[in-house]
C-alpha cells in the first residue's frame, strides 16, 4: 500500500514538472505586463510592446487621399500576384481600403474582409461596392481569432495591423489553421529599421521581429520585398 502511495506522489510530481515545463515554454506565457512607451497597452510580446489599435474614428485617416502615393498600394497588389479564383483574407481590413482593391482581381474567389470593430463592418458594408462587386464578405473576428474556415485561404494580407494584435501568437495560429498548405501570409508594417519613417516607434516593425514573433506561430520568411515606399512587404509560408 506503500509502495503504491508512493508511486502515485511520484507520477503526480512527473506530471506537475512537465506541466511547468510547457508552460515556461509556451510562446503565450512570454506576454509580460509593464509600463512602455505611451502609444502601447502595457503588454509585450517577446521584446515588443503592442501598441493600442486605431479605433474606427481613423477611419478617414485609411481612406485618405495621399494614401497611394505614400504606400504605393498598386505595387503591393502587384507583389501580391492575385489570381481570378483566389480567396483572400484581409485581416484588420478597416474600412475595406485594400479589399475593395482586390475584390476585382479575385473576381472568380473570395475576399474575406476581417475586423474586430463593427463600425468597421458597418462601413464596409455601407460601400457601394461591397454589392457591386459581389464577392466580398464581411467577418467580424475576435482578439484570439480571425473566425474563418480551415483550409480555406490562398493569400492572407495584414497592412500596418499586426502590431496591434493584442494577442498575436494566438491570431496568428488562427491564420495559419485557415490557410491552405502552400498558402501565403503578405505582412505589411511600416520599416522599423528606418528612422526617417513618419510613423510612430511602436506602429512599426523591424525584419528581425516579425521573423522571431512569426517563426513562433510556424511561419517562415519566404521573401522581404523592398519595392514599396515606407513599408516592408514580407511574405511568410506555413513552417
Amino acid at each position: 500500500m506503500v509502495q503504491k502511495s508512493t508511486l502515485l506522489v511520484f507520477l503526480f510530481l512527473i506530471v506537475c514538472c512537465t506541466t511547468l515545463l510547457a508552460q515556461v515554454d509556451s510562446p503565450t506565457n512570454q506576454y509580460t505586463f509593464k509600463k512602455g512607451d505611451y502609444n502601447g497597452i502595457g503588454k509585450w510580446y517577446m521584446g515588443r510592446e503592442i501598441a493600442y489599435v486605431m479605433g474606427y474614428q481613423g477611419i478617414g485617416w485609411l481612406e485618405r487621399p495621399e494614401r497611394e502615393k505614400e504606400e504605393e498600394t498598386s505595387k503591393l497588389l502587384k507583389n501580391m500576384n492575385i489570381q481570378p479564383s483566389d480567396v483572400i483574407a484581409d485581416i484588420g481590413a478597416g474600412s475595406g481600403y485594400h479589399v475593395f482593391k482586390m475584390a476585382p482581381l479575385a473576381k472568380n474567389g473570395k475576399v474575406y474582409a476581417v475586423d474586430i470593430q463593427q463600425e468597421m463592418i458597418n462601413a464596409i458594408k455601407a460601400n457601394r461596392n461591397y454589392t457591386e462587386q459581389g464577392n466580398v464578405e464581411t467577418v467580424l473576428g475576435s482578439e484570439k481569432s480571425v473566425n474563418l474556415p480551415e483550409n480555406t485561404l490562398d493569400k492572407v494580407l495584414m497592412v500596418d495591423v499586426y502590431h496591434e494584435f493584442s494577442f498575436p501568437y494566438e491570431m496568428l495560429l488562427s491564420i495559419k489553421k485557415a490557410l491552405k498548405p502552400n498558402g501565403k501570409l503578405f505582412l505589411i508594417e511600416y520599416r522599423g529599421e528606418d528612422n526617417t519613417v513618419p510613423i510612430k516607434r511602436l506602429h512599426k516593425m523591424t525584419e528581425k521581429q516579425a521573423v522571431k514573433e512569426l517563426k513562433a506561430s510556424g511561419f517562415k520568411l519566404e521573401k522581404n520585398l523592398d519595392n514599396l515606399p515606407w513599408q516592408h512587404c514580407m511574405i511568410f509560408v506555413k513552417g
